[in-house]
């Protein structure tokens, strides 16, 4: 939730504290990043000091921050909080994980445990767009950041009693120095990709980009030659698990990048109220929620290949009637568009957690477990920092040349983003103001486009690679028969990597 509420609190903060287009990216964006990057970390400290104890100091840290956001002052102290919110939220991810796999030993009861906790998510991410309508409709921006604060409070009240704490028996001794890898290959790799698709060629983000990935280099070879690596890259070179980790990865990428352009787009040029714009949202987040519950019965009759494959080919359908919408159409294509993209993401996101831990052995689930929530958290954040900027630079290439006789400061604040476009229209004579708004909506229309067609390449590769990694599974428990693992339907032990303490 705190995550998707977010979105349509970007035109109102955007007007207070007047940030830069790049600065309004990273206000978004880092917060996704910095619980990628921390993720695995985290998860190893975890295991030292106990889950318990992480998630209620990772807790009290999300809360502290959240106020801090709330009330911030300038785009400094608003990107500085997000960024310790990411820390927080990367504390207590793996920690309620862990704490969930380790109470719930029978297969069953865990299987079920485990789909609460992802309806969890999907729940969120359903009611942030509405509680921040509802928040934005009648108090400032700052409030959809407090959203946490009372789930916080309780955590804190009643976790130390009901909460048991788990340790791993023989916890890996943390490396500083690939924690410090791990970051220096991310951000400067996410920042110099953003300046680029933004600015065009600058030797700045290029060597930026370069250092990121030689970075990535070394992290890698450090990982291969520790004996407790922060992260176990050894899994990977599973292909089932790979294509499981590739298809969350760049699904989490175009989702959340244009997720963040339609509510720009419902907004700023349909004229939606950010209430109405939640609301609207609500229905395809729904319908994605019916769909992953029913996946599992249809991947006993289809398989789980082409059921995945299929759902893409419709998921990029509706990324194509993206081209569609118009400056002056009105939210229902694009509403019909993203309705089409979750019904048809939805077996993907029901099977591909499946697929990736079934090839993974017991004694590395928590390993598995650390690289899928990486893979998906990092996919989350450069969705905004790769398709949302190529969409502002699109934006910008077409604004530019239909501003017309307008002052310069508006010109200036058109140029940024649609946002600033829109809070500048508000200041001129009725003539001028219709002029700058016409030429903003057009400009972030075919930035839509370009995102739309993109977005919809992409799913058809990936129906391609779902077809051919995924073939030989029958079933939906990922096995490649309808007999195997039946004797592993129940576990009355505990996995060998989880140790309870009273």
């Amino acid at each position: 939730m705190d995550f998707s509420v977010l979105y349509l609190g970007v035109p109102h903060l955007s007007a207070d504290l007047a940030p830069s287009g790049i600065q309004q990216l990273w206000i978004v964006d880092i917060y996704g990043l910095l619980i990628a990057g921390f993720l695995v970390t985290m998860g190893t400290i975890g295991d030292r000091i106990g889950r318990k104890n992480l998630l209620l100091i990772g807790g009290a840290v999300f809360g502290i921050a959240s106020v801090a956001a709330a009330f911030s002052t300038s785009p400094q102290m608003l990107i500085a909080s997000r960024a310790l919110l990411g820390v927080a939220g990367a504390a207590v991810m793996p920690s309620v994980l862990a704490l969930v796999t380790g109470m719930f030993t029978d297969q069953k009861q865990r299987s079920r445990a485990l789909a609460i906790y992802l309806t969890c998510f999907m729940g969120g991410a359903t009611l942030g767009p509405l509680v921040g309508g509802v928040l934005l409709e009648y108090f400032w921006w700052g409030s959809v950041f407090l959203v946490a604060v009372p789930g916080i409070v309780l955590l804190l009240v009643f976790g130390p009693f009901l909460l048991p704490d788990q340790r791993a028996p023989r916890a890996g001794r943390l490396d500083p120095v690939s924690v410090v890898l791990s970051l220096a290959a991310i951000l400067p790799f996410v920042y110099g990709l953003k300046e680029l698709v933004r600015n065009g060629w600058e030797w700045l983000p290029a060597v930026a980009l370069v250092s990121g990935i030689a970075v990535g280099v070394v992290f890698v070879h450090r990982q291969r030659h520790l004996e407790h690596p922060l992260l176990d890259l050894r899994m990977v070179a599973n292909r089932t698990f790979r294509s499981a980790l590739t298809l969350m990865f760049v699904t989490a990428v175009v989702g959340t990048g244009t997720l963040l352009l339609v509510t720009l787009y419902l907004q700023n040029v349909t004229g939606l109220t950010p209430l109405a714009a939640g609301l609207l949202l609500t229905v395809p987040n729904v319908l994605m929620i019916i769909g992953n519950l029913s996946t599992p019965p249809l991947a006993n009759r289809i398989r789980p290949a082409y059921l995945i494959a299929g759902g893409l080919l419709v998921a990029g359908a509706g990324y194509l009637i993206f081209t569609l919408a118009g400056s002056t159409s009105g939210p229902m294509v694009i509403f019909i568009a993203m309705c089409v993209v979750m019904l048809g993401t939805a077996p993907l996101a029901a099977l591909c957690n499946h697929l990736a831990m079934g090839e993974v052995s017991p004694d590395k689930a928590g390993s598995g477990a650390s690289i899928v929530q990486t893979t998906a958290e990092f996919g989350l954040g450069l969705g905004i920092a790769t398709l949302a900027t190529l969409g502002t630079a699109v934006y910008r290439s077409n604004v530019e040349g239909a501003l017309g006789a307008i002052p310069p400061d508006a010109a200036d604040a058109a140029r940024e983003s649609i946002d600033r476009a829109v809070a500048a229209a508000g200041q001129l004579p009725a003539a001028q103001s219709g002029d700058l708004l016409a030429a903003a909506r057009d400009a972030f229309t075919s930035g839509m486009h370009v995102v739309g067609i993109v977005s919809a390449i992409l799913y058809a590769g990936l129906a391609v690679l779902a077809i051919r990694a995924f073939r030989p599974v029958h079933n939906s428990r990922g096995s490649n028969d309808d007999t195997t693992n039946k004797d592993q339907e129940t576990d009355p032990v505990p996995d060998a990597a989880w140790a309870t303490e009273a």
